[in-house]
């Protein structure tokens, strides 16, 4: 979907089934659902990841092409991640962004 621009509502219904995906994953593999807590922690390190990814961008920290490359998929990921966190901790992030950024415009 390069170049085209994609609705809120279906970003989150394909982050929805994508984390449904990996819950059944965790199952099979460990015999239990990451908790929300284990999500937000997930989310959290790859927020880390892109400050570091970001100095290294702005040539304020030392990393390889190949590293730096990950900053993209990684903004991204985080994205996803706070879809799945607002629908596991039943927060409606349409609305919710819908006032923050109405607050913020006034």
């Amino acid at each position: 979907m390069k170049g085209k621009e994609m609705l809120l509502g279906d970003v989150i219904a394909r982050s929805k089934k994508i984390r449904e995906n990996y819950h059944k994953l965790e199952n099979q593999y460990h015999g239990s659902e990451w908790t929300i807590e284990e999500d937000a922690l997930a989310f959290l390190t790859d927020a880390g990841i892109i400050g570091r990814l970001t100095m290294a961008q702005q040539k304020r920290w030392p990393i390889s092409d190949n590293e730096l490359s990950q900053l993209e998929h990684k903004l991204s990921e985080c994205i996803w991640w706070l879809i799945v966190l607002s629908d596991r901790m039943d927060i409606d992030i349409m609305n919710s962004l819908d006032v923050f950024l109405s607050n913020l415009e006034r």
